[in-house]
């Protein structure tokens, strides 16, 4: 790691947060300034690559200034007062629970990017969709570095509008339809828990999350906490989401373009778990308590339902969209996500933060697997590409192949991989969770959630049968393996599932100290 001065920390946060949107007003002049092509559309996909490899080249000096001997302190602070009368203040900082995620944030916002510049959408002009690209990652990398409750709604808030559009103007079949059910059901959760923000906010009075999470919800009665945490966690389930509030979700992967469904499975999703631990666990944690038997059993009811709706969908035939099928397996896998936070343990709780990056990886590379499946066939339906496609995806395109297979047993959980050290980590927490909390309710929830990883390797193996080694022994032209593009922006996340696989030390020694200590009363 490299010592970084404070001041230039502030700058590099701030800059990661408003570049974005800087690029993105850019992105809508004339010409974007300073760069050149051989069209204006492939000008500002250019535009649209260097400003997020700006932002990704930001954020990982920012990790590499970062005190890792200190995760559970907040660095790189900036406190603003902006509205005194209602002590709202432009708290910028991150720790070791929001560092991974912003630079995650940063790296898939990049290869969408880079993919996009060699195989742009098809739709609308590119200068509105690289501005919206750009806005969408602003607010995402917001939401995970603000510290006042006020200015986390709003960078909450801010994504929903690009990734409306997202869907709506680049989006497939029935793209109309589920973009209007996104919003719908996003903005009326989100109206939900702003009444619980400012009913903390007002009772506590303060805005300030740093504050709050070090009062540990001291100056808030219990019936306050409970009001405030079922509130507020209603909009972050929407978000997550949680089952039964999820089904906004299938519809949306289905339609959303190729880059569209990898934000959004990526990190769009990981905006509601982040806020129930950096929001929910630390400044109501007497409301939590009463709801985290009940949060449990909602997410083991995903696990489950998410793993059969999977598992259909991988045996049924010509409804089996494999596009829908991963959007269902986000369901699950972010049940696991949810089980570990209810728990309350370190243990848990770090485990769900792991699930948070792994998922975003893996599902990451899936959607763009997928995407890349549907430019050559035409489709994502199960039936065409494992049977109509004539023989193996093995045969006609190895690598593309053995991508996919890579991504099928990185999502049930091989050992030596990212997805399995989450889900073992809230499996774990669930085995023994915090004191007050029913163990053989717990254990119970242990028991079905192991029972969902089960079910995941079935779906999972099924469609590695069906595309990889399945088809037709007939003779059939090849199919374009993959790309230097599809390559560049593969790569990175491969390698990075196998890393934090091999090495879950790296990530979790930046979560379990802030972890620990957000659950003993604050972050300071």
């Amino acid at each position: 790691m490299i010592d970084i001065n404070e001041s230039v920390m502030q700058f590099l946060l701030a800059f990661v947060v408003v570049g974005p949107l800087l690029g993105a007003v850019a992105a809508l002049l004339p010409a974007p300034p300073g760069l050149k092509g051989k069209s204006p559309g492939q000008a500002v996909l250019r535009h649209g690559v260097t400003v997020t490899g700006v932002i990704l080249l930001a954020a990982i000096v920012l990790a590499l200034g970062f005190d890792h001997d200190h995760p559970s302190k907040m660095q790189a602070t900036t406190d603003i007062s902006w509205i005194p009368a209602l002590d709202v203040r432009i708290h910028l900082g991150i720790d070791g629970i929001s560092l991974p995620l912003l630079v995650l944030t940063a790296l898939l916002t990049f290869l969408c990017a880079l993919y996009s510049y060699f195989k742009p959408p098809a739709g609308p002009a590119p200068k509105a969709f690289v501005a919206l690209l750009l806005l969408l990652e602003s607010g995402t990398l917001a939401t995970f570095a603000v510290l006042d409750l006020l200015l986390f709604f709003l960078a909450f808030e801010m994504v929903l509008i690009p990734m409306y559009f997202l869907i709506a103007r680049w989006g497939g079949a029935g793209r109309t339809r589920a973009a209007w059910k996104f919003i719908l059901f996003t903005l009326l959760g989100s109206v939900v828990m702003l009444l619980g923000l400012l009913l903390i906010g007002i009772k506590a009075g303060t805005f300030d999350m740093v504050a709050l999470a070090t009062d540990n919800g001291r100056s808030l009665t219990t019936s306050v906490q409970v009001v405030a945490v079922l509130a507020i966690g209603i909009g972050l389930a929407v978000k997550t989401p949680m089952w039964p509030l999820h089904s906004w979700l299938p519809d949306a992967h289905t339609a959303a373009p190729t880059v569209g469904s990898v934000l959004l499975a990526g990190v769009l999703l990981k905006m509601g778990t982040y806020g129930f631990v950096r929001i929910v666990l630390p400044i109501a944690p007497d409301g939590f308590h009463t709801f985290a038997p009940y949060l449990a059993a909602l997410a083991v009811v995903g696990i489950v339902y998410g793993s059969l709706a999977c598992l259909a969908l991988a045996r049924q035939g010509a409804r089996g969209d494999l596009k829908r099928l991963i959007a269902y397996s986000s369901v699950g896998h972010m049940g696991f996500v949810l089980l570990g936070i209810a728990s309350t343990t370190p243990t848990g709780v770090n485990g769900a933060l792991f699930a948070n990056i792994a998922h975003g990886l893996i599902t990451g590379l899936l959607f763009f697997l997928v995407g890349a499946l549907k430019d050559r066939t035409g489709s994502t339906d199960l039936d065409t590409l494992a049977e109509e496609t004539g023989a193996a995806l093995y045969g006609r395109a190895p690598r593309l192949g053995g991508l996919l297979a890579f991504g099928a047993v990185a999502s049930l959980g091989l050992p030596g991989l990212a997805g399995f050290w989450g889900e073992m980590l809230a499996l774990f927490g669930s085995f023994r969770p915090a004191a007050g909390l029913s163990r053989p309710a717990f254990l119970t929830f242990m028991a079905i959630g192991a029972f969902g990883t089960l079910l995941t390797a079935a779906y999972m193996l099924i469609v590695v049968r069906r595309v990889c080694m399945g088809g037709a022994e007939r003779e059939t032209a090849r199919l374009a393996d993959v790309h230097g593009y599809e390559f560049a922006a593969w790569t990175p996340l491969v390698a990075l599932t196998v890393l934090a696989g091999l090495w879950p030390k790296a990530l979790l020694g930046l979560t379990d100290p802030a972890v620990q200590q957000l659950l003993a009363g604050g972050t300071r």
